[in-house]
């Protein structure tokens, strides 16, 4: 079951205490409300507004999803759903904002349901690398579109992370849509060498209207929402604008020494860069 919201709202509400009763209900109690006969999967798709639709699946990841790589087009700094064939490059202080990558406007409506992953070239000033992605929407007018995520009112679609002397992949438990790392190493980098790094995006779940566009950031820090707070988020416990608390700004693990030179963005002429995103046709539909 997944829901949209705060970590703690849903599970009091009464959709969330009925959820759980009939789950409880049948396995402790032995009552016969057909919870077995309850579909595998239970989502509360997100449309923007804050509105959600209650959908049944099977299965997760969503049978039906259609894999869809868009390619890094560092020159227009653009998603392409062709590989670029020119080689290109393209820098950014390794602790700032990094870069935005913009799909055009979308000419339909389209659902975004399901775990993502990137690929990225890099080579790094330095010796080390910490890699933020952050798979972002926008309205018609520009204004960037966030919910109430777990513990932030202003979390974005999906966030991912890697450091770079963690890119090594346990390939047996690796999925397209979902590297593996296992974390039991730290190679690090030589300077200016180019890397392939897989990047796992935590799973999400979007319905990005006609005219709204899509983009993915790479920068070399936490994601901060830029946007005017209302009286809510002003007041939030987790006064950190769309990460809830959860940073990575330790100065002993990411000193300046070694994360604090430039990162270059490779790709194009072999080098296929991409974001993968779980595009969910409708039910029924081709």
């Amino acid at each position: 079951e997944v829901h949209g919201d705060s970590h703690w709202s849903i599970f009091s509400s009464a959709y969330g205490l009925d959820l759980q009763k009939r789950f409880f209900d049948f396995f402790l109690k032995d009552i016969d409300n057909g919870w077995d006969k309850t579909p595998l999967v239970t989502l509360n798709v997100r449309h923007p507004g804050e509105k959600f639709v209650l959908r049944y699946e099977n299965e997760w990841p969503i049978a039906r999803t259609r894999w869809t790589k868009f390619y890094l087009d560092l020159d227009n700094k653009g998603l392409s759903p062709k590989p670029v064939d020119q080689e290109g490059k393209l820098e950014y202080e390794a602790l700032g904002a990094g870069v935005t990558f913009w799909l055009p406007a979308l000419e339909q409506e389209t659902e975004i349901t399901g775990p993502m992953a990137a690929k990225l070239f890099v080579s790094s000033s330095s010796e080390d690398a910490d890699l933020f992605l952050i798979v972002r929407v926008f309205d018609p007018d520009g204004k960037e579109l966030t919910f109430m995520g777990s513990t932030d009112p202003n979390t974005p679609i999906a966030n991912g992370w890697l450091r770079a002397s963690h890119r090594r992949l346990d390939l047996k438990r690796s999925k397209p849509y979902r590297p593996y790392h296992p974390h039991d190493c730290v190679e690090l980098l030589t300077p200016g060498e180019v890397y392939e790094c897989d990047v796992e995006i935590v799973s999400s779940c979007i319905v990005v209207p006609v005219g709204w566009r899509v983009a993915l950031t790479v920068r070399g820090k936490d994601y901060k929402y830029e946007g005017k707070l209302n009286e809510f988020g002003k007041k939030f416990h987790y006064a950190t604008r769309g990460t809830g608390g959860m940073t990575h700004n330790d100065s002993d693990d990411r000193p300046k020494e070694i994360f604090g030179g430039r990162v270059t963005l490779h790709a194009g002429g072999g080098r296929d860069a991409y974001l993968l995103l779980p595009i969910i046709p409708p039910k029924g539909g081709a």
